[in-house]
Formats: structure tokens, C-alpha cells, sequence
């Protein structure tokens, strides 16, 4: 993994998985009372009382994750980061999976809905032409259409992208362009940002990769895999390095405790204003790509 003492100009199974989520929201849910107990109370595995675990059903796979607590019932909880299962601490595995499978219509039917939500919301549709202006690192840059360009050119004082493209060339080819371009940046940007980071914590990591996930910006596994949503580039810098900080100080604390925010802090100290902007950002400002 390459290394930057400077930084540069310019969020599962046994290999446990965090995320970043995109967007908050109401959740749905329910809740099925369980049968009676089936096996003495036992403490929950992990240490921040949930884990992320799979399950087959209908030849899906379906992600959940599992809390323990006192309460009498099963609770089903689906929001934008997935479906949360809520279950007292002497059901037994298989009692909420069969739970699970009992409800599973109702399940894949709310996930489906919070998907078409979020991508309503955070995608919303863009005209694909001549002058229209795309966010690049939290700034506009106007699409130009360059037929004599023997190259895409980006002049990054005039805030303008050339394309080599003819002007009659069609909103698809437009769009092709565009987003190979700022996926292309993306894979700069978050490497440079990710060696820089990851020097100043002091861990490295084992490779990372793009996401367009529509419900996170994040992911980070416990074998050092971390992925991070390309539209994290239409964004300034700082939360960017929000987001790369925060994946990298899973590699230190596989949870949201205290220590891992204390973690965050220590290698990026505005975290809290960069979290609350990326939290409350206005998703009408990223375009449909």
C-alpha cells in the first residue's frame, strides 16, 4: 500500500462489515411476538450488541443485522442501511430466522421501497448536454463539448470539462463520458486520501474498491477491505476525508463506540462538522449518473 507522509493537492459473516449509511429516515416497523422461551438466556456475542449476519431464503441472500435486548417480542426494523432484527436474548437463532422467513415477502417488499426512495431522493435526474454544470470536489464544472479535442481535457481554474465529442453527440454518450471521467478521479482522489490517512493512523489496509451503493457512503470489513461510494467526489474534500477517516478507524474499532470516535478525532479532528454536513446535505446536489 503506498504511503504519503504529506497529503496531496487537489463506509456480514465471520469478516464483520460496517457501514456508512446516506441517508436517514422514519423506519418501518414490526414486531412478532416469539414463541416460549426454547434456551436459557445467554449473552449476546458481540461486543456492541449487534451482528451483521445472512440468510438465504427463496434463493436471495438477505443481509440483517441482529440486536439483543430485553424486550418480549421479535421487532423488524428496515430503514435505508437494511433490515434490523430486534430479538429477547432467550430466542434461539433458528426461532428468528424462522421469524424471518415467516415475513419474508413483507421484508424484500420494504427493502425494495427504501431502495426506489433513496435513489429517488439522493439521484435526482440531470439534462445531459452543452453547459449543463456537474459538482466535482464540492465546485461546479460545466460540461463542454470539444469535437476538435483529440482528448477529455479538465481545466480546473475555468471549472469547465472538455469532451472529445462531437456537437450533436447524444445525452448517453455525454453521460458515458462524464461518469467514466469522475470515477476515473475518484479512484485518484480516495487512494491519495486513504495512503495519507492510513500513514497517519498507522494501519494499512488490504485494498479498496468503488461503490455506487445507494443506502451508504462507506464499508469497511474486518480483513481490511474497505469501499467507498464514488459520488463521494461531487463533495469538497474535507468530507471525503470524513469518510475515508472514519472507514480506516474500523481497523482499530469494528464499532461506532466512543473509542472509535476518539479514533476518528485523532487523525481527523473536524469530523463532527464534516459528519453533520454529510448527514444533512441537500440530495437534490448529486446528479443522476
Amino acid at each position: 500500500m503506498p504511503k504519503s507522509a504529506k497529503p496531496p493537492s487537489a463506509t456480514s459473516h465471520d469478516n464483520r462489515q460496517l457501514d456508512l449509511p446516506l441517508f436517514a429516515g422514519p423506519a418501518d416497523e414490526q414486531a412478532l411476538a416469539p414463541s416460549a422461551p426454547a434456551s436459557p438466556a445467554r449473552p449476546d456475542p458481540t461486543p456492541n450488541g449487534a451482528k451483521l449476519r445472512r440468510l438465504t431464503l427463496g434463493g436471495r441472500t438477505l443481509e440483517y443485522g441482529l440486536k439483543r435486548s430485553a424486550r418480549r417480542t421479535i421487532g423488524f426494523s428496515i430503514d435505508g442501511s437494511g433490515l434490523t432484527i430486534t430479538a429477547p436474548r432467550w430466542v434461539t437463532l433458528a426461532d428468528i430466522e424462522t421469524a424471518i422467513a415467516g415475513k419474508e415477502r413483507w421484508i424484500f417488499a420494504k427493502l425494495a421501497e427504501w431502495q426506489t426512495r433513496t435513489e429517488q431522493r439522493a439521484l435526482p435526474r440531470i439534462e445531459w448536454r452543452e453547459g449543463e454544470s456537474i459538482p466535482y470536489l464540492g465546485k461546479p464544472v460545466q460540461i463542454r463539448l470539444a469535437s476538435t479535442s483529440a482528448a477529455l481535457a479538465f481545466d480546473a481554474q475555468a471549472g469547465a470539462l472538455a469532451l472529445a465529442l462531437p456537437t450533436h453527440a447524444d445525452a448517453q454518450q455525454i453521460k458515458d463520458r462524464v461518469q467514466g471521467w469522475l470515477q476515473t478521479e475518484a479512484r485518484r482522489v480516495f487512494g491519495e486520501r486513504l495512503a495519507y490517512y492510513a500513514d497517519k493512523l498507522g494501519v494499512a489496509y488490504k485494498g479498496y474498491a468503488l461503490s455506487s451503493a445507494a443506502t451508504r457512503w462507506g464499508s469497511c470489513s474486518s480483513d481490511g477491505r474497505i469501499r467507498l461510494n464514488w459520488r463521494l467526489i461531487h463533495f469538497p474534500l474535507s468530507i471525503v476525508d470524513y469518510v475515508v477517516a472514519h472507514e480506516l478507524a474500523h481497523l482499530r474499532e469494528m464499532n461506532h463506540s466512543p473509542r472509535f470516535w476518539q479514533t476518528v478525532e485523532s487523525i481527523f479532528p473536524e469530523f463532527r462538522e464534516a459528519r453533520h454536513t454529510l448527514k444533512h446535505h441537500p440530495p437534490e446536489l448529486l446528479p443522476t449518473l
